[in-house]
């Protein structure tokens, strides 16, 4: 599978990001999955219902299933699972875009905006291929482009997995 992470620091606008080339990228007829990783606790269960008494119980995983959904909920009850194990687990689709896992060894675009008051990632990381940013930066080793021209970043990640456009 094809796999690009979006990183940056917190308030940076990897999100918002995020949102726009999933539609943007879809609406250019690619399938995208996404993964989000968060650095708190994630529970989409609630205590009394039933599926959190099952996962109470000890079942490994529990599957919510809707006539519109589905989430598979997985306790790992141990080391938090690497991104690889993650995407071991998902469906097969053109794209899979990534918001965080920021030290991991795939390619990425780095989301940079001044006012989050942190400095670059992509000088001290060589899978950084190029930084979305709303500031004047100078010059990087890498490319520089427009945080608020979602097209433009579309077709740069794009090109980097092979997909081109369509």
């Amino acid at each position: 599978m094809r796999v690009y992470g979006v990183i940056g620091w917190k308030n940076a606008g990897k999100t918002s990001l995020m949102e726009r080339l999933v539609a943007e990228i879809t609406r250019r007829g690619f399938t995208v999955s996404t993964v989000k990783h968060v650095h708190h606790d994630v529970d989409l269960d609630q205590p009394g219902k039933d599926s959190h008494r099952h996962r109470a119980a000890g079942a490994s995983e529990v599957v919510l299933a809707s006539a519109k959904r589905f989430a598979i909920m997985r306790e790992h009850r141990g080391a938090e699972p690497d991104l690889a194990a993650v995407l071991s687990r998902m469906a097969p689709v053109d794209l899979i875009l990534v918001e965080g896992y920021k030290r991991d060894a795939h390619a990425k675009i780095e989301v940079f905006r001044v006012e989050a008051g942190h400095d670059l990632i992509q000088p001290s990381d060589p899978l950084v291929r190029a930084v979305a940013t709303d500031a004047a930066l100078g010059t990087l080793r890498v490319p520089v482009l427009d945080l608020n021209n979602t097209a433009l970043i579309a077709d740069f990640i794009l090109a980097e997995v092979g997909l081109g456009k369509i």
